[in-house]
Order: C-alpha cells, then sequence, then structure tokens
C-alpha cells in the first residue's frame, strides 16, 4: 500500500530550494565564481561520484564510514559520492600534469556529500567552493589563494571585522616540537587535540598538552592562540607571544608570507595563530581558517598548502595550496549580519524579475493573443509572464503582476492593439499595434 504524500519528506541532512532558496544559493555561487575569475582562476569540474578507492588511497579505509559508497548491481567496483574535491583534482592534474601551465590555478562550485550526523553548519548534502594554486611553491602563491578567499568575502560586505583569517605553519609547528623533544610520530596527536580545542570542555585541553609536556602557562599560549605579528614600513617582523614560549621558529616561517600579504594589502584579515592545524594529515606548510570575529559558527573555509598529494594519485612532484568554503556556514554568517540581500534584490540577481507581464482586458479577441504575443516577446529575448487564472478582473491581474515585481505590463485591448504600463513610474504608453511592442519593450531604458 502507498504511503500517504505527508509522510514523504525530505533525507535528514539535506534541503529544498523554493524559488527564494535557491535564490540565494545562486548569489554565494555567482560571488564565488566572480571572485574565482577576478583572480586568474579557470573553472573545472569532476564526477559527482568517483570510485571509492580514490578517497582511501589518501584518507585510509576509515574514511568509508563518513562516505555515501554503492556497488551498482552486477558490478564490480565500489563508488561513492564525493565528500571533497581535493583527490579528484589530484587525479585530474596528474592525468594531464606534462600539459598544463605552471603554475595551474583552477576552481570549482559544486555539490558535495557527507555521511554524518547533520547539525547546525554541517549538512550532508551541501555547495563548496575550491580554488587550488598547483606548480609553485612561494609564498607568493599561499598570500594569492587566501586573497582570493578575502576577496569574495569583501564582496559580500563582510570586513576584516567581521571575519578574522587565523593563519599557521604545521611544518615550522612540527620543526619546533621536535626542537622541544616532541618525536614526529606524536606530532599527529597533538595536532588532533589543537584541532578538537574549541570542542573540548574547560580545563580539558590544558590537561591534554600537559600530557606532551607543556606548562598551564605554556597551555595558555595555545589557548589564546594569537601570535603578534608586527608590521613597519620595513615589512613585518615576528614578535614573541608570550615569555613561556619562543616564537622565533614561528616569525621565520611566517615572515616571508607576511611580506606578500602586506603587498595583497589583506594583512589587517590576518591573525597569526597557533592553534590552527587542520584536521587532514596532508597538510605540509600554511594552513589557514576562516572564522567569524567572536562568532560560535564552525569555520566559514579552509586550507593550506599540500606539497606531497599529486605524487599520491600517480602525478610528478607538484606544490600545491587551496582551500574549500561551505555554502551553509556561510549563509548562516551572511543572514547574522543582515548581509543577505532581500527577496526582492535576490530575485533581481538571479534574473527572476519578469520584464514585462502580458494580461487582456478579458474581451475573446484580445484574450487570443495573449499567448501569441507572449511567444513573440521570449523570442526577441525578454523575460515574459501571463496569468495563468481565470479571473478578467484587469486590477487584480496588475496586482498579479506587481507582486511578481514585473518591470511593466502590457494590457491587450483588441485583437491588434495593447497598452504599456511602467510600474516603476507608472506612466502608460498606447496603445499600440501588438507588432510595435516588442520593439518599445526592448527599447525602453
Amino acid at each position: 500500500m502507498a504511503a500517504p504524500l505527508h509522510a514523504f519528506q525530505a533525507p535528514k541532512g539535506t534541503r529544498d530550494l523554493y524559488p527564494i532558496d535557491a535564490a540565494r544559493r545562486r548569489f554565494i555561487m555567482e560571488s564565488w565564481r566572480s571572485a574565482s575569475i577576478r583572480h586568474g582562476f579557470d573553472e573545472i569540474d569532476g564526477p559527482i561520484f568517483e570510485h571509492l578507492d580514490l578517497y582511501t588511497v589518501k584518507s585510509g579505509e576509515a574514511i568509508v564510514s563518513e562516505l555515501f559508497s554503492f556497488m551498482r548491481e552486477g558490478g564490480e567496483k565500489a563508488y561513492a559520492l564525493r565528500p571533497e574535491f581535493t583527490p579528484t583534482l589530484a587525479r585530474m592534474y596528474a592525468t594531464k600534469a606534462n600539459s598544463l601551465p605552471r603554475p595551474t590555478k583552477w576552481f570549482m562550485a559544486g555539490p558535495f556529500f557527507r555521511a554524518e550526523r547533520p547539525q547546525r553548519g554541517r549538512l550532508r548534502e551541501f555547495l563548496q567552493w575550491n580554488v587550488d594554486l598547483l606548480g609553485d611553491d612561494s609564498p607568493g602563491a599561499d598570500a594569492e589563494v587566501i586573497a582570493t578567499c578575502v576577496s569574495m568575502l569583501q564582496a559580500v560586505g563582510l570586513t576584516a571585522n567581521d571575519v578574522r583569517i587565523k593563519v599557521n605553519h604545521r611544518s615550522a609547528l612540527a620543526q619546533w616540537l621536535e626542537s622541544r623533544g616532541l618525536p614526529a610520530p606524536r606530532h599527529a596527536e597533538l595536532m588532533t587535540l589543537l584541532d578538537q580545542k574549541a570542542k573540548l570542555p574547560t580545563g580539558a585541553f590544558a590537561t591534554g598538552l600537559a600530557q606532551f609536556g607543556f606548562s598551564p602557562e605554556q597551555a595558555e599560549v595555545f589557548e589564546k592562540g594569537i601570535i603578534r605579528i608586527t608590521v613597519d614600513e620595513r615589512g613585518p617582523g615576528g614578535a614573541p607571544a608570550d615569555s613561556v614560549i619562543d616564537m622565533t621558529f614561528f616569525s621565520q616561517a611566517v615572515t616571508p608570507l607576511a611580506h606578500q600579504l602586506v603587498a595583497a594589502g589583506i594583512i589587517d584579515w590576518i591573525d597569526f595563530d597557533l592553534s590552527i592545524v587542520r584536521g587532514l594529515a596532508y597538510y605540509t606548510g600554511m594552513v589557514f581558517e576562516v572564522h567569524e570575529a567572536g562568532g560560535k559558527e564552525r569555520a566559514i573555509a579552509g586550507g593550506g598548502r599540500y606539497d606531497h598529494l599529486i605524487e599520491l594519485f600517480g602525478g610528478p612532484p607538484t606544490p600545491a595550496v587551496g582551500f574549500g568554503m561551505g555554502d551553509v556556514v556561510l549563509a548562516l554568517v551572511l543572514a547574522d549580519k543582515g548581509l543577505m540581500p532581500s527577496d526582492a534584490a535576490l530575485m533581481e540577481k538571479a534574473g527572476l524579475r519578469p520584464d514585462v507581464f502580458v494580461l487582456s482586458t478579458g474581451e475573446p479577441e484580445a484574450d487570443a493573443q495573449v499567448r501569441p504575443l507572449v511567444a513573440a516577446l521570449r523570442a526577441a529575448g525578454l523575460h515574459a509572464r501571463h496569468s495563468y487564472k481565470a479571473t478578467k478582473n484587469v486590477g487584480k491581474l496588475l496586482k498579479d503582476a506587481s507582486d511578481i515585481r514585473a518591470k511593466t505590463a502590457v494590457i491587450i485591448d483588441s485583437a491588434t492593439t495593447a497598452l504599456i504600463k511602467d510600474f516603476a513610474t507608472g506612466e502608460q504608453v498606447g496603445p499600440l499595434p501588438l507588432s510595435e511592442v516588442g520593439k518599445a519593450l526592448t527599447a525602453a531604458p
């Protein structure tokens, strides 16, 4: 027996996008795309599902529980819906590495899937923007990727007071840990603790750090995170965050990057933060996350340098740096700060505001011309709509046209003529021959 219609709901962690919701998503997607193109990145994309082993070769078998994986009936290969883009990017680059320019600058934006518990800021199906620069290991490349992210944040109205870009350097941190006696095999364990800092109850972080030989005073420095990097007319230079921890190792590693961030005009967005390590093991150098200043949302974006990943997928040694940004947290932050455009503005941006709404006075000969005129106006490149209602009340139909924010209304008053009403000015022109209506509308400023 078929289930009643009301029993069917969208799967957990997914979204039904009604017209205005789709317009909000398009606003974010277009903001991503515009920033990428402004900074010289070329658009690419890949399959929404890949062979499962593309993900296990990088992350191990443990990742399978986090994926939507499946096997085609009668098939021998297991597949998975893509949870991230980096493996696909690495596969694509490795395939054509010898013929690609250096550096290669790619971006993409599309749907991704993770089989995890839905919660605020995290869904099972989401959109993600990925920006990657391959073939350049310079601090300038790191800064260019971060600048692309900042450019997008600025374009949607966010400022350095609203969000902070927190930067660390994993290899410098690893070198320093070794210098103070913590062997490399224990680094991953410590970085996992740092990555989970925000989720731990009060006191648990310091207790965890004590197991690695850090005093409570040193733990406080990691808890605060921020390292002061001074910038003067001679360029950036390091300063210790606290006398209990020597930050010389760190300032030496990030000073070249800080110079490039100054040159890019975005140093005011940056906090150098010891606690940012990113959870993924393939990061090799600079890492960063974008956080709402003082907010409780998850990271808006995150990424860093991954210089050995392309080889894992059969490509030549290739330095690489990039980041990903999801639409879910970004939309929450924009809504919280009143920066998501109004519904009317979104409809305009998405091209959903009709150029013209066609109606008639209700006379049979005028009614017969509605659909032919709509077809002619659409053929002329105009966004034209008409009513599907049975009513012949011109006033009600004009209200319907106004409610959908149509720019003009065409009122057919006979088999051969029509009036044009401009909703912005209230002016009315006509009657005009029906054959002249399209010309009059396309000629309007």
